[in-house]
């Protein structure tokens, strides 16, 4: 006889606030003052109210003078604004080895071929006492074992680089929080201050129900990024500075989907893949009329064909893909037979799209692309039930998009993908990682299998790296030079953050030895000293991935998964 289900309280929003010390005193401090003061509560729903918005989605935050609030190139998923005090926003990159980052060397042809003999025979060692972070940096406790990184000279940072004061009132932080996109410049505090963080959860239920938050922010977004933005976008270079400025100001901003997807991207896999499709917010439709034209602005959607009582995966789209043209140029040119929508776009994870009117489309878009550039007519305006080609996806089957969907390794820019018909497992690509990182690999040889080809357990160096987010010191960063997502170790303070945010299982955690082989420990607690580890592109080698070119049967690849044409290539050898 079955057991009798067990009943739980089903998990609120909530649960978990972003800081369990702040109090209703602390709530009401914030009503009244602006902007808070005056923003009417009736205009909040009952699950999510103002009060609670600011108790569970906002903390309080105190920083001392010069310490760092976010730095540039960092991923960060919190906007800030100033109580009072006030912070300095540097208009001018700082050195890396200053944002608590290590400047990298490419190694010269001996010092490459001196890896061979000098590396140690011990895993994970590290010589203590040579090096270490830049003197202008300085670390100390800002409580609950918050570690914090702060400028040990801010007036010689203020003498150099050319910064402007922000003052209390002011927010910043907000357009890199709802795009997930790198912060833009480093900001320090100017004496003390206190600031309110709010997480991107609260600020999107603030733009939602608050018309001068959302136009702010949104006057914020159109003044210093969207225009850049379209002019991007290869459908529009053609466009002059007014039609761009018409565009521009007839965009809509939409986001869909979950802004912490790796949160629940492991349990989402155990699903059927009809629950996981479900489960996916729709933002266009198939056979529905095209109202305008979708750009993505970051992460990434799902581009499906109905195949019997479901869906068929065959293509994906990323930043700065557009979905809908074909449609569009279509009844542009042939009002007399209209098609509808081919294909339906969800988003996977979260997506952030800009959303162009049909009517700017055909006055200002498409009279000035020339007949190459426009997609070719649909011959059948129906949607059909099976797709014909690949979705632009090169010669890539439609299995091989369903897994790399699904396992949301379209994600990666160097993603290591191995051909396990021509692998024979002899390990040279393990042994030369090895070589090129003190005899301590950086992956493993093993991951998810589709047909004959695998996905191993490497750094992906993705576009949407979450890994990113929370680290205390900055560690994990992306290099300025190459784009790759590198880790500097004598920042690095073991928490774990990275690994544990990271949904591929790329990142561990190993515990560390002097040169003499003896493990390093905590001298207050006694525990090892824990560090992170990960592929690092062979950021400081010369030729580049030594796992690539080690593999003497050309079964392995590091393959950027936007580029569609050379992965369909490699694919079907």
């Amino acid at each position: 006889m079955p057991e009798a289900p067990v009943a739980i309280q089903r998990p609120q929003r909530w649960d978990v606030p972003l800081d369990t010390s702040m109090s209703d005193d602390d709530v009401d401090r914030l009503l009244s003052i602006e902007p808070f003061a005056s923003i009417d509560p009736e205009k909040f729903p009952p699950s999510t109210p103002l009060r609670g918005i600011l108790k569970n989605d906002c903390r309080l935050v105190r920083f001392g003078d010069g310490d760092l609030i976010v730095r540039e190139g960092d991923y960060g998923s919190s906007a800030f604004l100033i109580l009072t005090g006030s912070v300095r926003v540097t208009l001018e990159s700082l050195p890396p080895e200053t944002l608590g980052r290590k400047r990298r060397q490419r190694k010269g042809i001996f010092a490459a071929l001196a890896q061979l003999w000098t590396n140690p025979n011990l895993p994970e060692v590290r010589a203590y006492g040579e090096g270490g972070q830049d003197e202008a940096l300085g670390e100390r406790e800002a409580g609950e074992g918050e570690r914090r990184v702060f400028l040990q000279d801010v007036p010689g940072i203020l003498n150099r680089y050319q910064t402007v004061e922000l003052k209390a009132g002011e927010m910043f932080g907000e357009l890199a929080a709802m795009a997930r996109t790198p912060r833009t410049a480093t900001i320090f505090a100017q004496g003390e201050a206190e600031l309110l963080e709010i997480r991107w959860q609260g600020l999107r239920d603030l733009r939602k129900r608050t018309e001068d938050l959302r136009n702010y922010t949104d006057r914020l977004y159109r003044e210093r990024s969207l225009k850049v933005h379209l002019r991007e976008t290869p459908l529009l270079e053609g466009l002059s500075d007014e039609a761009i400025e018409a565009v521009a100001d007839a965009t809509v901003f939409d986001t869909y989907g979950n802004f912490d997807w790796q949160t629940t991207f492991k349990s989402a896999k155990k699903q059927s893949h009809a629950q996981r499709l479900a489960a996916e917010p729709v933002i266009a439709e198939e056979g529905h009329y095209p109202n305008d034209l979708v750009l993505v602005r970051s992460g990434f959607a799902r581009l499906s064909r109905r195949h019997g009582n479901g869906h068929r995966t065959i293509a994906y789209l990323g930043k700065g893909q557009t979905y809908g043209m074909a449609e569009l140029a279509h009844n542009w040119r042939h009002p007399e037979k209209q098609a509808p929508l081919q294909n339906s776009v969800r988003a996977v994870g979260y997506v952030d799209v800009l959303r162009i009117p049909t009517q700017i489309v055909e006055k200002y878009i498409l009279p000035t692309l020339s007949a190459s550039q426009l997609p070719p007519v649909i011959e059948n305006t129906a949607p059909a039930d099976e797709p014909e080609t690949a979705g632009g996806n090169g010669d890539i089957d439609d299995g091989t998009i369903e897994f790399l969907v699904e396992n949301r390794f379209i994600n990666g820019t160097a993603t290591m993908m191995i051909d396990v018909d021509r692998c024979t497992r002899c390990d040279d690509c393990v042994r030369a990682c090895a070589s090129a990182h003190d005899n301590n690999p950086k992956f493993i040889r093993h991951g998810p299998v589709y047909g004959h080809h695998m996905v191993a357990n490497a750094c992906m160096h993705c576009v949407d790296p979450v890994c990113m987010i929370g680290c205390p010191t900055g560690a994990i960063h992306r290099d300025e030079t190459t784009g790759n997502v590198v880790i500097n170790d004598s920042t690095c303070i073991g928490c774990a953050t990275c690994a544990n945010s990271c949904p591929y299982h790329n990142i561990r955690m190993v515990e560390i030895r002097d040169t003499r082989g003896r493990f390093i420990r905590d001298e207050a607690s006694g525990l090892p000293i824990n560090k992170a580890t990960k592929c690092d592109l062979c950021i400081d080698q010369l030729g580049g991935p030594a796992c690539q070119r080690a593999c003497p049967h050309d079964a392995l690849r590091r393959v950027d998964m936007k580029d569609h044409e050379t992965l369909g290539r490699w694919l079907n050898r």
